[in-house]
């Protein structure tokens, strides 16, 4: 049986971390996962979430099952979090998911349960994911085009009423480009016009402009359309990676259109994993339903934040100081871990094989994992490699 299975393909990324593994070169750098590092380039578990295990620890409680919707304080936290307390009243359900990508992979099984002939439209470009696990769910996808505006909002016209939009509402994975507010709203029109139902993946909230901005379009969209389809990661801004903390949110226009949602729900995590991890989970209602360890919590994220804008900042004055202006420019306007790079799967291979530099095929590097004394060695990699035109 075994001999017959054909060759998959590769998760690229990995596959570039195990390559970088193999890399004996002293000045390797790695921005390729997304996730953050502080100056020393460890990823560090934050005071708060020690704090929170420490207490956890204390109160020894019992490793029994949670059930299918997982730590049920853990859901409505994230629901006050994400949507805020103006959302009414039987209006939204949660429930904990295996991280971001469980969540995206629940909520698309709804999608198709739902709406079976719908298309999801995605962003181009797009986190490596998304198209993967919307076709493993067997929907249908489609991309539109996410750096342009114009060119967004013209795409969109062409989604249907039983269709669904994937939209990343913060710190876009790969490019760092992010719709203004002007933007959002045209598409919350859009949507109310046309019948479209937004589907929200938020990884990064907090690590743009600040929690409660980078949270506005999600809010705005759920104060605006009858239903939002919303996929939370709590990988990033708690840093619970290996941890594998999400959640799934969906809002409706009234407790009765949610009746069978929770069910729903439950039974497409009963197929796949049963239910949820504790630990992350409890970490997270901890935090959040403890004044103090939410401050500290939010102190610590603003922390993170203003450590990933210093990078990016030191990285733009680099560029700018080798006169590399037509990159330092559009880097300067993205937020987020990320910066998207105009390069191509050839230049990203000449920045690997002579530079030491590991970003993505598509041009992504992490900003949040550079260390800030490599900025000037980045910046003239990146000069190095770019056509001149492009300088």
């Amino acid at each position: 049986m075994l001999e017959l299975l054909p060759a998959p393909p590769v998760d690229p990324l990995w596959n570039l971390t195990a390559e970088y593994g193999a890399d004996l070169r002293p000045e390797r750098l790695n921005l390729v996962l997304g996730v953050y590092r502080d100056h020393t380039g460890v990823t560090p578990v934050m005071r708060a979430v020690r704090e929170a295990e420490v207490r956890l620890a204390e109160h020894s409680a019992s490793k029994e099952y949670r059930g299918l919707s997982g730590n049920t304080a853990f859901n409505r936290a994230m629901l006050s979090l994400v949507l805020g307390d103006d959302v009414p009243a039987g209006r939204a359900t949660a429930v904990q998911t295996v991280a971001g990508t469980g969540a995206l992979r629940l909520l698309a099984d709804l999608v198709r349960q739902t709406r079976p002939g719908a298309t999801v439209w995605i962003s181009d470009p797009a986190y490596v994911n998304h198209r993967p696990i919307l076709e493993a769910a067997g929907l249908a996808v489609r991309a539109f085009r996410w750096t342009d505006p114009r060119g967004l909002l013209d795409d969109l016209r062409g989604a249907g009423r039983d269709d669904v939009v994937l939209l990343q509402g913060c710190c876009h994975n790969p490019t760092g480009v992010d719709p203004t507010r002007e933007v959002w709203e045209a598409l919350a029109d859009m949507a109310a016009r046309t019948g479209w139902v937004p589907f929200l993946d938020l990884a990064y909230h907090g690590l743009g402009d600040g929690l409660d901005e980078d949270l506005w379009a999600a809010r705005a969209l759920a104060a605006r359309l009858p239903e939002v389809l919303v996929a939370v990661s709590c990988s990033k801004n708690f840093g619970l990676y290996a941890d594998r903390t999400g959640c799934a949110i969906v809002l409706g226009s009234s407790a009765r259109a949610l009746r069978h949602v929770e069910t729903a729900l439950q039974n497409a995590a009963r197929t796949l994993y049963s239910m949820p991890p504790e630990h992350g989970a409890a970490i997270v209602a901890t935090i959040l339903q403890d004044a103090e360890l939410r401050g500290m919590w939010r102190a610590e994220l603003d922390g993170m934040r203003d450590r990933i804008a210093a990078n990016r900042a030191a990285l733009v004055a680099e560029l700018r100081a080798l006169g590399c202006d037509g990159l330092a420019e559009p880097l300067a306007r993205q937020k987020g871990m990320f910066a998207g790079l105009p390069l191509s799967s050839e230049q990203m291979t000449v920045l690997r094989r002579d530079h030491a530099v590991y970003g993505t095929a598509t041009g992504r590097v992490n900003i949040a994992g550079l260390p800030a004394e490599q900025a000037g060695r980045l910046a003239g990699a990146l000069t190095a490699v770019l056509e001149p035109t492009a300088v």
